[in-house]
């Protein structure tokens, strides 16, 4: 209502919107539901798929389906199965039941659709027909067999054949088991229809909501800004000067990160802070902030959350000297405080005291070099719960356009291959050897199977690891790290999506370790001959004897040349050495080569 305001709208009446929207039924058949209720897990979206639900009564059908017993009982595929398919008889059982049953497709899903069978079929009235339902529900065999008395008689009284009435009753009291109180699935399905509605229509405003009330759960407020991606918003990082303590609508398609969602940030030093900013304005610079704020709220763990966080940013200072400035700033504001303090306290006057001001109780400030960007990174990851201005795999793209095949998103953007016979859209002809790479986002077992989710920032794909094979691997395959996988990618229809079953894991040291060639370095300018050279043959020796060759590129006013060194010099290209190599040369003056991997063809 907020953004209807500020548009020139009157507010929303939630019970007042179309329940025949294009808009939220095109978002449900594309299995858009994540945040919305009821209708968010994998399971659900599956089933979304399948159904392609056009109504309301089947967002209905939807929420009474979605249960052990329809599943397993083989309800579920009769009802999708006879919507689809139009050659597909539907039996009603008897005439004056396809009044009933037609709205679902002749499947007996509630409880209130048997109590109308009783009512017209044999007569019931409404109080007998209710304690039919509660026969049903309880599931004792006396009580059933002297509702099926009656059933029948009253069936049989009404001209119905006896064979059709014993076949109807069978059906009812197997359906004993899977009913649903069809009033409890449509009130499921009005939330679910009316918070798919306000993601279709207001996607910013709905997902800063839904970040918001999920806030206090990272792995949530990870799986929601994944979707916001999806849903192409922007999701900006937190502000000192600009976040509410909730996530918050910020243009037309960009969410504000919420001061309230970083770990280590209470809501009383949020809440103290945002008065502070409203009451006298944005804070200037660290300084500004530290003098301002109440440090007995806002003390030191909260301010270095808020820096690594990057709510800090805005002041236009790299982490890195924000942090090393941190110490300084709240000494001097708490000098100021005492000094303040001790003014206060002087009640005649009788001593004046040293007047401390801001500026005075502020040395000057020197700039550091900014951390790496993994440090960086692995400060958003402590506080947030994930990486927000980057991804860890950055660093390693250029290795990776040589230890894979490619992107992730370039495999699962394929079509499956049909199979010769049509059965099956992922029998994919036994799938294809595969190698790719990502950081490992999620691990979970399902019986004897590791699932992975890696993420290259391109894309995600499922990683299917075998026990034995990850017994074998176990060591380096953890939460965060960087793998290169082999194996084989198939289309897998339960997932909707890739799979790869991986043979061969390494992670990515170990991969550049086994396949780098040679380390070129290109020599510093300004930099003499002999200095260099030292530095150069210190950094190399403890990594000797490894495969890797090693050669020196020089550009001088006058000459230029690529010096290659001896085969005394090949090295282990392991990630410290080249974290020293990158301090000598800068990371701009270090480039790996990799020789050509046989390539398998990825034939999609």
């Amino acid at each position: 209502n907020r953004q209807r305001e500020q548009e020139g709208e009157a507010p929303l009446l939630i019970d007042q919107i179309p329940m025949d929207d294009p808009a939220t039924f095109a978002l449900l058949k594309r299995c858009a539901t994540t945040a919305v209720f009821q209708l968010e897990s994998r399971g659900m979206k599956d089933l979304i798929k399948r159904l392609q639900p056009d109504d309301f009564e089947e967002i209905v059908a939807l929420v009474a389906l979605f249960r052990p017993g329809p599943l397993q009982s083989g309800m579920v595929d009769d009802f999708i199965r006879r919507k689809h398919d139009r050659s597909e008889r539907v039996d009603y059982l008897h005439p004056s039941l396809e009044p009933i049953l037609k709205p679902t497709y002749g499947v007996i899903l509630y409880q209130e659709q048997v109590m109308q069978i009783a009512q017209v079929l044999s007569g019931y009235t409404l109080g007998a027909a209710d304690l039919l339902r509660r026969a049903m529900g309880k599931k004792k065999p006396k009580e059933m067999a002297k509702q099926r008395s009656v059933f029948m008689s009253g069936a049989v009284a009404k001209g119905v054949a006896e064979r059709v009435a014993t076949r109807i009753f069978d059906l009812i009291e197997k359906f004993a088991g899977y009913g649903f109180n069809k009033s409890h699935s449509a009130a499921y399905a009005l939330l679910s229809y009316q918070t798919a509605w306000l993601k279709a229509h207001y996607p910013a405003a709905f997902m800063a909501a839904v970040l918001s009330s999920d806030m206090d759960h990272t792995d949530k407020v990870v799986t929601l800004i994944d979707e916001c991606k999806e849903m192409e918003l922007t999701v900006e990082p937190p502000d000192i000067n600009a976040s509410d303590y909730a996530f918050s609508v910020w243009g037309t398609a960009s969410i504000r990160y919420g001061l309230g969602a970083i770990k280590g940030v209470g809501r009383a030093a949020v809440e103290s802070l945002l008065a502070e900013r409203d009451s006298h304005g944005p804070f200037s610079d660290l300084d500004d902030l530290c003098h301002r704020c109440d440090l007995q709220k806002t003390n030191r763990r909260v301010l270095d959350a808020l820096l690594r966080a990057g709510a800090l940013d805005c002041f236009g200072v790299n982490r890195a000297t924000l942090s090393a400035r941190l110490p300084e700033s709240i000494q001097g504001a708490e000098q100021m405080a005492r000094a303040q303090a001790a003014g206060q306290s002087d009640f005649f006057g009788l001593d004046e005291p040293a007047a401390v001001t801001a500026s005075q109780a502020k040395p000057e400030l020197v700039e550091v070099p900014d951390w790496s960007e993994a440090r960086r990174l692995a400060g958003e990851r402590d506080t947030l719960g994930l990486y927000l201005t980057g991804h860890p795999i950055n660093a390693f793209e250029a290795d990776l356009k040589h230890l894979t095949h490619g992107r992730i998103i370039d495999l699962v953007s394929a079509e499956p291959v049909v199979s010769q016979g049509g059965q099956g859209r992922g029998n994919f002809n036994g799938g294809r050897e595969v190698t790719v790479a990502g950081l490992v986002l999620d691990m979970r077992r399902r019986g004897r199977r590791i699932s992975l989710t890696l993420d290259d920032r391109s894309a995600r794909i499922e990683v299917t690891l075998f026990d034995d094979v990850f017994q074998q691997y176990r060591n380096i395959v953890v939460k965060d790290a960087i793998l290169v996988v082999d194996g084989r990618l198939a289309y897998d229809d339960f997932i909707g999506g890739w799979r790869v079953t991986a043979k061969q894991i390494m992670d990515i040291d170990q991969a550049r370790e086994k396949f780098a060639g040679r380390i070129v370095l290109r020599w510093p300018e300004n930099t003499p001959g002999g200095a260099f050279v030292e530095q150069l043959k210190a950094t190399l020796k403890p990594y000797r004897n490894g495969h890797c060759g090693v050669a020196v590129q020089y550009r001088g006013a006058s000459a230029q040349a690529r010096l290659k060194l001896g085969d005394d010099w090949c090295v282990r290209p392991t990630r410290e050495l080249i974290i020293r190599l990158q301090d000598l040369v800068g990371r701009d003056g270090l480039r790996i080569i990799y020789p050509p991997r046989k390539q398998h063809a990825i034939d999609l």
